[in-house]
């Protein structure tokens, strides 16, 4: 089992802090993916069958380290890039009424934090990609899989925002590792 661990460490390692925090963030978040469906049978519904196209985005934060590898600005904007992605196909899939656009505050505290003065403007991109894709869910958003019942959307309301603020903190105790250790 250790032997694994080495191996995820040695695949999320870059000389670049800001790099390996992403690719940290990335694997965490694909980790967690194979259990949305649990969380949504435990606290929304038995209807879980629309979860299993939330994998569909895995594959892309499991390569934000490899993409990182080749190119480390790219690797970051990955990161963002493929949340927002998973926001969208999520929305379409469960409904606006999921709550699932909260997942855009992560992504847009990863597009703000994760890159430097002299990457702004890409920076700010990011950011203002996730506020155009808040603003706009509807468009891409068609009828849900599964229309589920006004309980079962509060509750997936809850989950999300739960699940989005965990992401949020955890996002938050990486960036404040990174701005101790600059002190």
């Amino acid at each position: 089992m250790g032997s694994i661990w080495r191996r995820i460490g040695a695949y999320a390692a870059h000389d670049d802090p800001l790099v390996a925090s992403c690719n940290l963030i990335a694997l965490v978040v694909a980790s967690n993916q194979p259990f949305y469906p649990l969380y949504v049978y435990w606290a929304v519904s038995e209807h879980i069958s629309p979860t299993f196209f939330t994998f569909l985005s895995t594959p892309f934060f499991l390569a934000v380290p490899a993409v990182a590898r080749r190119s480390p600005k790219l690797g970051r904007a990955l990161l963002p890039l493929a949340g927002m992605a998973n926001t969208i196909l999520s929305a379409s899939v469960f409904g606006r009424a999921s709550g699932v656009e909260i997942f855009l505050i992560p992504c847009a505290l990863i597009a703000a934090a994760f890159f430097r003065s002299s990457e702004r403007l890409l920076a700010l991109a990011l950011v203002g990609l996730a506020l155009l894709i808040y603003l706009g869910l509807g468009e891409f958003t068609g009828a849900p899989l599964h229309l589920y019942s006004p309980a079962e959307y509060q509750a997936f309301v809850r989950l999300n925002a739960m699940s989005a603020g965990t992401l949020t903190v955890f996002i938050g105790l990486i960036v404040s590792g990174e701005l101790s250790r600059k002190n």
